[in-house]
């Protein structure tokens, strides 16, 4: 089986993050199915979390950005998490077929494009027309131009480079305590990969987020006896 998958041109890194993407989806299903008005059980804990991460999307974003994108920026989230997770589980990398997608530089880099291209797609809609999404880019003088796509140009490179950076790097410590000391201290380290993940997952969400503010941002021109 993964020597037809290897053939296709798919890795590891790609075979694990399909797995986990029909992971993700049962899951959804069967947390989605029966809803009940007095949620209990799994629809509860779903809820509570999705309530939470809702939230603190809605205080960055506004309540009508967040109301349009938020399944973008939580669903962001939610799958760099699991991702980041799956590469401390100890066979991650060294197994066939089984790597954490985020620490392939090509799954990051994918995700940061997509962000890239959603980003042009969500200001052309905010906006109205493609030159009121672009005004931004000329105002307020014109030479600001090349600035402003290098600025457009380096956000999926940031999004890549620390998000895949911090999850390889994670991994190589781990590995690194684990041969040096296999008792006792990589467990610590685990400790705070955990917690570091939860970051990698949140700070990739969190830019997103900032990045469609400043992509749908309207200028405000006030009367002249305000300015």
């Amino acid at each position: 089986m993964l020597e037809k998958l290897y053939a296709i041109g798919m890795n590891d890194a790609m075979i694990t993050s399909s797995v986990l993407t029909i992971i993700i989806s049962i899951f959804a299903i069967v947390a989605g199915r029966n809803l009940q008005m007095m949620p209990d059980g799994l629809q509860n804990a779903v809820e509570m979390g999705i309530e939470k991460l809702h939230g603190f999307f809605e205080d960055l974003m506004g309540e009508h950005l967040c109301k349009r994108y938020f399944p973008i920026v939580g669903t962001l989230f939610i799958w760099i998490l699991v991702c980041n997770y799956t590469g401390l589980l100890p066979l991650a990398g060294k197994m066939n077929g089984f790597q954490a997608p985020t620490s392939n530089l090509n799954i990051p880099a994918g995700m940061a494009i997509t962000v890239l291209i959603l980003l042009q797609v969500i200001a052309i809609r905010e906006h109205g027309s493609f030159r009121k999404a672009y005004k931004r880019f000329v105002s307020p003088f014109a030479f600001m131009l090349p600035l402003m796509l290098v600025d457009e140009l380096a956000k999926p490179l940031s999004l890549t480079f620390r998000l895949y950076g911090n999850t390889f790097g994670d991994e190589q410590v781990v590995d690194v305590f684990r041969e040096i000391c296999p008792v006792g201290l990589p467990v610590v380290m685990q400790f705070l990969i955990v917690i570091l993940a939860l970051i990698q997952a949140l700070v990739f969400s969190l830019l997103t987020a900032i990045y469609i503010g400043e992509a749908t941002e309207k200028e405000t021109h006030l009367p002249i006896d305000q300015r």
